[in-house]
């Protein structure tokens, strides 16, 4: 069921640019919906707000009270296992109240519109929506309908954006890496389907990466992706020819319309990442993949589970990232109502 039409959003929600939908006027965050748009200045402070929160999981006590008395309702029209769990512990160390909407069970399934589902949970008094939706522009449609104290959290939209997964990744390759500047990072597998590698593509380029690469058979590019700002590769040895990072995505086929591989295994053959395919990085490379993983499909148990991989960490640092970008969007929400009541208070008494 599609629950939602973009032609609903007046004119001047469709012509707003993404900065000025996820910023306030202090250029604070209120949304997290896109990489596009925002600054260097506001991926590094979700990256430094992120590292200062990693140290929190391993305290004896996981939690701090920055969002006491706040709520925060998981909204996923999708299945989920990672960022549903992350989103879900990462409002609790933060103290809120989280509330699990299960679409399934939920009145959406009896043909409730996503708008009427949303005012709803307004009139819950919730202060964040996050949201996994699988049309694409979903989280900017909610943020451009919803009141204006309500942060909207975008946990994946189609084959737009998820870009709380970008930011671990970043956070990942910083902690590991350092700086971005002198990075070489290959991005492989179904790019035409992956919301992520869209984020990571332009997270990295935001950061200051030295090349972005985008490693994938000919059907499984998009058309037009060289304009993210990415070197496009169809064979695995080129692409991972002296990198730094390889970055493995999952092939999506649940969004594949129509035969674009001959088989899995002709494509693990091309494209799996396997200790020989490997040795074409750099010797002091790293892997990643956002999960979950598809093992002798797009890559080797042995690399998976071996010395260079970060996979497990890039699950550790999801839940430092979703704290701290939930704690500066709602943050963010309640000083902008906070100066709104200020100035609606010196103009009463005016």
């Amino acid at each position: 069921m599609n629950l939602l039409d973009l032609s609903q959003a007046s004119p001047a929600a469709r012509a707003a640019s993404p900065a000025e939908v996820q910023l306030d006027s202090q250029g604070r965050l209120r949304h997290f919906l896109d990489i596009e748009g925002l600054s260097r200045s506001i991926l590094t402070e979700i990256l430094d707000t992120a590292d200062h929160f990693r140290g929190i999981g391993d305290a004896e006590v996981k939690k701090v009270p920055l969002l006491r008395g706040r709520t925060v309702a998981n909204l996923f029209f999708e299945n989920s296992t990672r960022t549903r769990a992350t989103f879900e512990l990462a409002a609790k160390r933060l103290s809120a109240d989280v509330l699990n909407l299960d679409i399934k069970t939920s009145s959406a399934a009896k043909g409730e519109s996503l708008m009427d589902t949303l005012v709803n949970l307004e009139a819950m008094q919730a202060d964040a929506f996050v949201v996994r939706h699988g049309d694409s522009g979903a989280a900017h449609f909610i943020a451009s309908q919803i009141t204006p104290h309500v942060a909207i959290i975008n946990a994946g939209d189609g084959r737009h954006a998820h870009p709380t997964q970008a930011m671990l990744d970043m956070l990942t390759i910083r902690r590991h890496k350092g700086e971005f500047a002198n990075l070489r990072v290959a991005i492989v597998g179904d790019i035409l389907h992956s919301r992520v590698a869209r984020s990571q593509i332009l997270a990295l380029n935001t950061l200051g990466a030295a090349e972005v690469r985008v490693v994938a058979p000919q059907t499984l590019l998009p058309v037009g992706i060289e304009t993210l700002g990415c070197r496009v590769f169809t064979e695995l040895e080129a692409g991972l020819k002296d990198v730094d990072v390889v970055i493995m995505l999952r092939l999506q086929k649940e969004r594949m319309d129509g035969a674009l591989l001959p088989s899995e295994s002709e494509y693990y053959r091309r494209y799996g990442l396997t200790r020989e395919s490997l040795a074409h990085a750099h010797p002091e490379a790293v892997v990643m993949h956002p999960g979950p993983i598809n093992r002798g499909v797009e890559i080797e148990s042995a690399v998976a589970d071996g010395p260079r991989s970060l996979i497990l960490d890039q699950v550790t640092n999801g839940i430092a990232v979703r704290m701290a970008v939930l704690s500066m969007a709602v943050s963010g929400q309640m000083k902008a109502r906070a100066e709104r009541r200020s100035e609606r208070s010196r103009g009463a008494g005016a």
